[in-house]
């Protein structure tokens, strides 16, 4: 019975956010902000980040109990994040009912980096959400993954860096 009451609470929970609620934490001025950090950062190396946030997951993942990271990682394909030539794409999802916070890389960064360090990053960001800070956290998350593309997949200098991805922000 505790199971079922705790898949209610999270069900509801879910469905009382929506939208609004992920663009109240995040405001036109703080997206614009954060969109030309993204598009810096890919200046500096080949990898391509892209950050998500939503409000709630959707009702097919709450019925089928589905994970936060779950999610993460369809929003990583459903984004195109694998569409990198050296499969180094990076997406920072938040997901605002349950407070998750989740790191997807693609295979290609994952060969060069290890789980602490993303766990770092999580870690940081998790403290500035919990201090009201989203953009700074978002903006310190978006430096340590660009220094971890630049260390392993720094930009040839001389050569036009072509954007294969979009550098804003997934609303949902």
């Amino acid at each position: 019975m505790a199971q079922i009451w705790s898949r209610l609470r999270r069900f509801v929970a879910h469905r009382w956010v929506d939208v609004r609620d992920a663009q109240r934490a995040l405001p036109p001025s703080a997206l614009e902000r954060l969109e030309r950090r993204i598009a810096a950062s890919e200046q500096r190396h080949t990898g391509e980040v892209c950050i998500c946030v939503e409000a709630g997951l959707p009702t097919s993942y709450l019925l089928r109990d589905a994970s936060p990271r779950e999610r993460a990682v369809a929003m990583f394909g459903k984004l195109r994040m694998w569409d990198t030539e050296h499969n180094n794409g990076v997406l920072v999802y938040l997901l605002l009912a349950e407070h998750a916070i989740e790191l997807v890389a693609d295979r290609g960064l994952n060969r060069h980096v290890d789980a602490q360090r993303w766990q770092a990053v999580v870690a940081q960001l998790g403290e500035a959400l919990r201090q009201g800070q989203i953009e700074d956290g978002l903006t310190t998350a978006l430096e340590e993954v660009s220094a971890v593309l630049v260390a392993h997949f720094p930009q040839p200098s001389g050569v036009p860096r072509a954007n294969s991805l979009p550098n804003h922000i997934e609303l949902r």
